[in-house]
């Protein structure tokens, strides 16, 4: 079995890299404690049956040939990994909460590195909101710009397509929220593997796992978290896209979003944005100006940032779990709100809080917020 190396890795480390993220209840946060707690993946494995073994319940890590299995698979489907500290990973879905450890792709990584806006919107969308779309996808990538979607119906894959067909060359991101060998729709198969071929293929999940409702929140964390700015095309007030435009106000990104008449219900989505901070846009010209030189400061005030959650990372080596599942129930609760009730320190808190969610009784929230399941 062959494991591409990620930079300044062994092909051990990487392996264990993986069946660490594939392990029960281990997410993206409770992955990155653990490495900075025991410096490698292998190390968290070996140390896993102790710390939940506190619990009570015997944990079982993911089995190492399922894992070589899944490695196969990637390989077969063309695809490749992309570790969180790889020089390759995109830097600015590095900075979001929860940011994706690893992600697998097809295509041409080196459209990630590229000014980025994501371009989101209504599945059953409007003819007009559809050749919008397509037009701004077509000239922000005229711009410069890569253009990020999800390959959705709708706004979605006729963004991509303005992009792919762009006189600047194909610039744009399908991320997805199967494996990277799952085409969904289906209807847009061909678009996907165009996208794999022209542009880049991103997908978190690993190959073979069929999209859940679940997953889609998470990649939407990932459009959101790839570019500078989330502009919304026409979407319903309660849509994924509304989801993401919120996602990418917490990471502190542009949001923006195109109006429409209070008479069509697919414009409610849009108007709202405006309403509760988002900068008004007509024409990609507007969204280049927003995002030229983006510096992290945002003209759009839609957002609801995280709460400030800081620990620096060898601080987890020399603390001891803080005492922290009696001031927790159903209810999301800010992380910091922990720390000052309970008067430990972060790394502490984070570090109990790691035990709680693999133990699965912990879940974890937008905007820094966890919960008993």
């Amino acid at each position: 079995m062959s494991l591409p190396a990620a930079a300044e890795l062994t092909q051990g480390e990487a392996f264990a890299r993986i069946r660490l993220l594939r392990s029960p209840n281990i997410g993206p946060v409770s992955y990155t404690v653990l490495l900075a707690r025991f410096g490698t993946a292998q190390g968290a494995l070996d140390a896993l049956p102790d710390l939940t073994g506190r619990g009570g319940k015997p944990y079982r890590i993911a089995p190492a040939d399922r894992i070589e299995r899944e490695v196969d698979a990637v390989r077969k489907a063309g695809a490749r990994y992309l570790f969180h500290d790889q020089p390759d990973y995109p830097a600015l879905l590095g900075e979001i909460d929860g940011a994706p450890p690893i992600l697998i792709y097809r295509g041409d990584i080196a459209l990630a590195a590229k000014p980025c806006v994501a371009l989101v919107g209504a599945r059953n969308a409007s003819a007009a909101a559809v050749r919008l779309a397509r037009d701004f996808g077509s000239g922000l990538a005229e711009a410069g710009f890569t253009v990020v979607s999800g390959l959705a119906r709708g706004i979605d894959g006729t963004a991509h397509e303005g992009a792919l067909n762009s006189s600047n060359g194909p610039r744009t991101i399908g991320v997805i929220a199967s494996g990277i060998d799952i085409a969904y729709p289906p209807q847009h198969e061909a678009l996907q593997e165009r996208i794999a071929k022209e542009g880049l293929l991103l997908a978190e999940q690993p190959p073979g796992t069929e999209p859940r409702a679940s997953h889609f929140p998470s990649r939407n964390r990932i459009i959101a978290g790839l570019a500078a700015g989330t502009l919304v095309v026409e979407a319903a007030v309660k849509s994924g896209s509304l989801i993401t435009a919120r996602l990418a106000g917490e990471a502190g990104r542009e949001v923006m979003a195109i109006p429409g008449s209070p008479l069509e219900a697919r414009s409610h989505g849009c108007n709202h944005l405006i309403r509760e901070g988002a900068v008004l846009v007509q024409t990609p010209e507007d969204v280049a100006e927003l995002l030229t030189g983006f510096d992290g400061s945002p003209r759009s005030t839609f957002r609801e940032p995280a709460a400030a959650f800081d620990y620096a990372p060898e601080e987890l080596g020399e603390a001891e779990p803080a005492d922290i599942a009696a001031l927790l129930t159903t209810a999301p609760v800010a992380v910091d709100e922990l720390v000052r009730q309970s008067g430990q320190g972060a790394a502490a808190v984070q570090l109990a809080l790691m035990e709680l969610e693999i133990a699965g009784t912990l879940e974890r929230h937008a905007a820094g917020r966890v919960s008993l399941r």
